[in-house]
């Protein structure tokens, strides 16, 4: 889950490098380092901490190169600490390698390679790399030969398990940096003369609009004269960049103090640009037209006599994928399930016919739900037609991972999102999940035309509720926020397809204000949960008119009769709630199944305003990363 920066070109590297890493630093955040090649020689600055404190120790240390590597780190084998940080080098500091992922096996190399005479200065496992890199080096009949630096990273690579992505410079190659990937994410980006790579392209928007994202197996050697890519066996392969779409301001704040909170003001125009994608404009349920409502440009054959649907992902995902299992249960009539990828892997259900599998990950480059789904087809691949794999992604990056392994993606036009807690991709892929119970629907006949008409003028007024909610209830929440600079446990509650609401809202509290806040179905109050409350027990309720409306109203009295300071989520034109909630966070009117996305902004609001009070880091909160790229 760290960020890598290289660069190789006509301008000094560092600056470019520093500015590659402030835009990957969501990525990680424990330590950075840059480490940069010239005059026959690598020289290496690290730093504990965030990227300030780097900087600091580069204010006087440039060196004018035009080669180098950049890092920034989530500490998984070792502690923070400057010696753990990266890059790290070999022992003649002839190498220098920076790292994303995991060296499944670095032990058994690092024990073999101890036994040679290497010293580890270092608690990382990725410190065997360059180390292994010198070794292969030096065993090579002529190091002096044009491809020995290549092809010294290329045995290296060889040898290492795990998921990795690494850049690597040679003092003895002061115009080569050689680059390797396997599952973790590696882009490169094509300039005027200069070449650069990253974790993530929100680190070269900056620089360039060309980019070519590494396959697994790939290296790739970027010079001043250009790019070569190779598979693992050292194979010239051709491929062809492409051109991003996306400009400068999708990685700036442009005005608001916090990327959430842009991130959350965002929500209207991603959803406007998805109902412009998805949705056709002309479809009337009177007219009876032979074409779905819904165009997702999906294969006929990936949705076809469905019997069951799974949806593996993880986290804020996760909650998705729990009100996309209610509406394609309830709307499409689907049987659905909701697994934790990470659990899925070690324990999978049953294999049964007719299935459609659907990870769901913001970044498209989440480790577990990759594997998941790869495990999913591995074990379907020999079975018989009805139960073959049938693997669907939702997701943000369809140029990720994920867009390569699946057979069909919705993708949630929700853009770049900085903020490590989740906001506008969560709500992009909750829509996603409208669309497709939708489709579905109108291809079962589980819903009447004029049900399905009704459902979609609901979807294109979500825009302008939501934007409602901002502009009227954003300063209230800043207000109530002061409240709770001193509270240390909230409960969050809901029912029906507002559960998973619940659930969203607490962890967004705990990620970024670090109070500790459970969800749990309204019912389930009185089973267990109810003992934890008293006065200093804050509950918000999502109590959105429906069928379980007034069951959610009776269990927050319930809490109430416990002395706990309750918080509802409500209509504006519900009078039932006035008269039991202590504060409400109101939202327009809107039918019940359409209500997360609506339900879900003021908890969001809650939990920025909490945090942002508090004096906290909101958009890096501490431990947490935006891209879980590791197992």
């Amino acid at each position: 889950m760290c960020g890598i920066v290289g660069y190789i070109g006509t301008q000094a590297a560092v600056p470019v490098l520093i500015d590659g890493l402030e835009r990957l630093e969501y990525r990680g955040y424990d330590s950075a380092g840059i480490a940069t090649a010239a005059a026959g020689k690598i020289d290496c600055v690290r730093a504990k901490g965030k990227l300030l404190n780097l900087k600091e120790k580069l204010s006087h240390h440039d060196n004018g190169a035009q080669l180098g590597i950049g890092h920034t780190r989530w500490a998984t084998h070792g502690k923070p600490e400057e010696r753990n940080a990266h890059p790290h080098l070999d022992r003649s500091g002839r190498f220098a390698v920076a790292q994303n992922g995991i060296v499944e096996n670095y032990q058994i190399l690092k024990e073999e390679l101890q036994a040679k005479g290497y010293e580890f200065r270092s608690e990382t496992d990725t410190e065997v790399i360059p180390h292994l890199i010198a070794d292969y080096y030096q065993a090579l009949p002529d190091p002096t030969a044009p491809d020995s630096f290549l092809t010294a990273v290329q045995q290296a690579a060889l040898r290492l398990e795990g998921a990795f992505a690494i850049a690597v410079l040679c003092a003895d190659a002061p115009d080569e940096l050689i680059v390797a990937r396997q599952q973790a994410p590696l882009i490169l980006g094509f300039g005027q003369g200069e070449f650069y790579c990253a974790s993530d392209v929100t680190a070269l928007v900056s620089h360039t609009h060309t980019v070519l994202s590494l396959e697994n197996g790939e290296l790739a050697r970027l010079t001043p004269l250009g790019v070569e890519v190779y598979d693992f066996d050292l194979r010239r392969l051709r491929k062809l960049p492409r051109t991003l779409d996306w400009n400068l301001g999708a990685v700036e704040k442009q005005g608001f103090r916090h990327f959430m909170l842009k991130e959350i003001h965002e929500q209207p125009a991603v959803l406007r640009a998805s109902l412009d994608a998805y949705l056709h404009p002309q479809w009337r349920a009177l007219e009876q037209p032979q074409f779905s409502p819904v165009q997702l440009g999906l294969a006929p054959e990936l949705t076809a006599d469905l019997a069951h649907i799974q949806i593996l992902a993880c986290g804020t995902s996760w909650h998705a994928g729990l009100v996309g299992k209610y509406l394609l249960e309830q709307i499409a009539q689907i049987p659905a399930s909701v697994d934790y990828a990470s659990e899925f892997r070690y324990a999978p259900s049953p294999v049964r016919p007719q299935t459609l599998t659907i990870g769901v990950t913001q970044s498209g480059e989440t480790a577990d739900t990759l594997a998941a789904l790869e495990m999913e087809r591995e074990r379907r691949q020999n079975l018989d037609l009805p139960y073959q794999a049938r693997i669907l992604g939702i997701t943000n990056r369809p140029e990720s991972t994920l867009g390569t392994m699946v057979d069909g993606v919705i993708n949630t036009q929700a853009g770049i999102e900085i903020g490590v807690a989740a906001t506008k991709t969560f709500s992009a892929q909750v829509l996603g999940f409208y669309f497709l119970a939708l489709e579905l629907a109108y291809r079962r006949r589980t819903l009447p035309p004029e049900q399905i008409e009704r459902l979609l003028q609901g979807l294109r007024q979500l825009p302008n509720h939501i934007e409602a909610i901002l502009q009227q209830q954003d300063a209230a929440i800043q207000e109530l926020a002061h409240e709770f600079a001193e509270t240390q446990d909230f409960i969050f509650i809901g029912r029906g397809i507002n559960f998973p609401i619940a659930l969203e809202g607490a962890l967004k509290l705990k990620e970024i204000s670090y109070i500790h806040a459970e969800g749990y179905p309204a019912g389930e109050m009185k089973h267990g949960p109810i003992a934890l409350l008293d006065s200093k027990v804050p509950v918000v309720a999502v109590a959105m008119p429906g069928a379980v409306h007034d069951k959610v109203i009776s269990n927050a009295q319930e809490a109430k009769a416990r002395d706990a300071r309750l918080i509802g989520v409500t209509s504006v034109d519900d009078a039932q709630a006035r008269s039991v909630f202590d504060t409400l966070l109101l939202v327009p009117p809107v039918e019940e199944l359409l209500s997360p996305l609506v339900a879900v902004v003021p908890l969001q609001l809650l939990s920025y305003h909490i945090a942002a009070r508090r004096g906290l880091d909101v958009d890096q909160p501490r431990n947490l990363a935006k891209s879980v790229t590791v197992e």
